[in-house]
């Protein structure tokens, strides 16, 4: 089995994956949710701690394997560094004491093999890459390398769902928040915030000016209802997906993808997803869309994507292993 360690942000997760058969033995994850929510985001420190206090827990349940374990595998970037190097730390200590190779796993291409959970990958493919953290459109070739073909240039679109739900009291994280509230708008057409760069032929993305438009339409109710809320939401969500498509329907008609796939924690957004599939369709290709269990950061896609590595004898020495809060993608 290969054990693999995931904690780039503020949910520490852990797996044991068959490396013959792709079976899950054992996964958990242990949210920092309630924590963070007092704060409206993530707070680098106090995840930190969180870390330090639930990964040994998550350790001590898996004993009774350690004999099988054939390899341990950490995420060691892109994340928080604090978050990172509680893993990294763990897996080293495990990877010495066990005798084991470890291998380091980039958190975003582990998203990309949440595709492929229990199944052989497939390249080349398209994927649309959502999350808190990135927003990003990837073309993979058969040989697994990978062109960034748009990225944000500041918010994320997982990102701007946390900060407007921070603007309306919702709590944290915001996706699910905001999204369940949009189902509830009963005036669809009270609100209509711009679609950022509509028109601009750039193959970017950017939230900053959506989430501003945000903040002003909310400046202007007093004593702001539940109606209020869901209609903004709902032309929230609205804006942020048709912004996504937009960008897509243009490297879609370049780039004429046979598969496409989406994933990241911001893949769970079941209006983005609908709109997804009719673009697929339209273009006859073949939508491959993570389980929404696994659609947010977890251990078990981080030892689907050590699993490719291991086969191939991708090790590192625990000595040499760093953390980059700040990787470049280029290899799936």
């Amino acid at each position: 089995m290969i054990l693999a360690i995931e904690s780039s942000c503020d949910d520490s997760s852990l797996a044991l994956l068959k490396i013959n058969t792709l079976e899950l033995v054992y996964h958990k994850k242990i949210s920092q949710e309630s924590e963070h929510n007092l704060f409206g985001g993530v707070v680098p420190e106090l995840a930190a701690r969180l870390h330090t206090k639930a990964l040994p827990n998550l350790v001590d349940e898996v004993k009774e394997y350690f004999n099988d374990i054939k390899a341990v595998a950490v995420t060691n970037e892109p994340g928080l560094s604090v978050s990172l190097i509680g893993g990294v730390s763990m897996a080293k200590t495990l990877s010495m004491g066990l005798k084991v190779p470890l291998i380091p796993v980039n958190h975003l291409v582990g998203h990309i093999y949440s595709l492929f959970l229990d199944s052989k990958a497939r390249f080349p493919m398209g994927v649309l890459l959502v999350s808190g953290g990135h927003t990003m459109v990837l073309e993979i070739d058969e040989d697994k390398n990978i062109e960034i073909l748009a990225s944000t240039s500041d918010d994320s679109f997982g990102e701007s769902f946390d900060k407007v739900a921070k603007m309306l009291g919702l709590g944290y994280p915001g996706g699910s928040i905001v999204a369940d509230y949009a189902t509830k708008s009963t005036n669809k057409n009270r609100f209509k915030f711009p679609i950022p760069l509509l028109g601009d032929k750039r193959l970017e993305y950017s939230f900053s000016g959506l989430k501003n438009a945000v903040r002003l339409a909310i400046q202007k109710i007093d004593n702001i209802s539940e109606s209020d809320i869901s209609d903004i939401c709902f032309a929230f969500e609205n804006a942020a997906c048709l912004h996504i498509m937009d960008k897509l329907k243009r490297i879609f008609d370049e780039k004429k993808f046979k598969v496409f796939g989406v994933v990241g924690g911001a893949s769970a957004n079941l209006n983005l997803r609908s709109r997804l599939n009719e673009l697929c369709q339209r273009h006859n290709a073949e939508l491959l869309m993570a389980p929404l269990e696994f659609c947010s950061d977890n251990a078990f896609m981080i030892a689907r994507a050590a699993r490719e590595k291991y086969l191939q004898g991708n090790f590192i020495d625990y000595n040499e292993i760093q953390i980059n809060p700040r990787s470049v993608l280029n290899k799936a």
